[in-house]
């Protein structure tokens, strides 16, 4: 009798494998999905931003209807007149192409009594106090084009400084202490900034048109990495069971070809 080789017993079909790896499959589809759920919301929000940006300026009080209906107005390009208090202005810390400095935050009077803090821009560290760039100090009437800009309810995270406002330096937009500061009441605050454009200031200083639009939209790339890894689980999941059917008839028949279940019966 040929020597036959022993038979594949006691190993059962991998089911807690296979309900393991469903699982698995479901949650790595379930995330690329929300990726690309997000890459369409991010699209939406830049095509919405792109839009805003290039619209024609409207009045201040258009702008304040829209917040007033509970809309938020980033980036919602604004005209606006009134006369600036220089001498109350706000300094936020920043960094514009490549040099450390401040943001420059001016209360401009309106006609009406109201206040709006315009951000005129960027001078650097050294130019921080208003006697190094006076000519920027404009007096009288002026018409400021920029973009509104929302205020944040508080500090965005723990990591940010606190703001110093002894020595007038701002970590983060506080609008409500920024306006106390400069002695302006609240009831009589736009509830909103503005960021001014880069019309040129007399001196040169400050440099207008700093507004930030840096909106990451890495969400693609993030969903090709979850499909890759579902798609790489399945690969892994089907070789495991071809390997484990391919071994079985050689575990379960004789080296002759006759299966150990018909030499038993002889």
């Amino acid at each position: 009798m040929s020597k036959i080789s022993e038979p594949a017993r006691g190993q059962k079909f991998p089911w807690i494998t296979i309900i393991l790896g469903i699982l698995v499959f479901a949650v790595l589809i379930a995330l690329g999905t929300w990726q690309v759920e997000r890459l369409y919301w991010k699209e939406g929000l830049l095509a919405e931003i792109e839009a805003r940006t290039h619209a024609a300026p409207v009045p201040l009080a258009d702008i304040e209807k829209i917040w007033a209906n509970g809309n938020d107005v980033d980036y919602r390009t604004v005209t606006v007149s009134g006369r600036l208090l220089n001498g109350e202005e706000r300094h936020f810390f920043a960094t514009y192409d490549g040099y450390s400095g401040f943001y420059v935050y001016t209360p401009l009077l309106l006609d009406d009594g109201r206040a709006v803090f315009v951000n005129r821009g960027f001078v650097p560290y050294d130019r921080k106090e208003p006697a190094t760039r006076s000519e920027g100090q404009v007096e009288g009437k002026v018409t400021i084009t920029g973009l509104a800009r929302n205020p944040l309810a508080a500090k965005p995270s723990s990591l940010v400084p606190d703001n110093d406002l002894k020595a007038n330096i701002y970590y983060w937009k506080d609008l409500v202490t920024m306006a106390g500061q400069s002695g302006i009441d609240a009831a009589k605050l736009v509830p909103f900034f503005i960021d001014a454009d880069k019309a040129p200031n007399p001196g040169g200083a400050p440099v207008g048109g700093v507004t930030i639009i840096d909106l990451p939209n890495s969400h693609l790339q993030y969903a090709v990495t979850w499909y890759g890894l579902a798609a790489t689980l399945v690969v892994i999941l089907a070789i495991s069971l071809w390997r484990r059917y391919k071994l079985r008839p050689e575990n379960e028949l004789g080296v002759d070809g006759t299966s150990s279940s018909d030499l038993t019966s002889r």
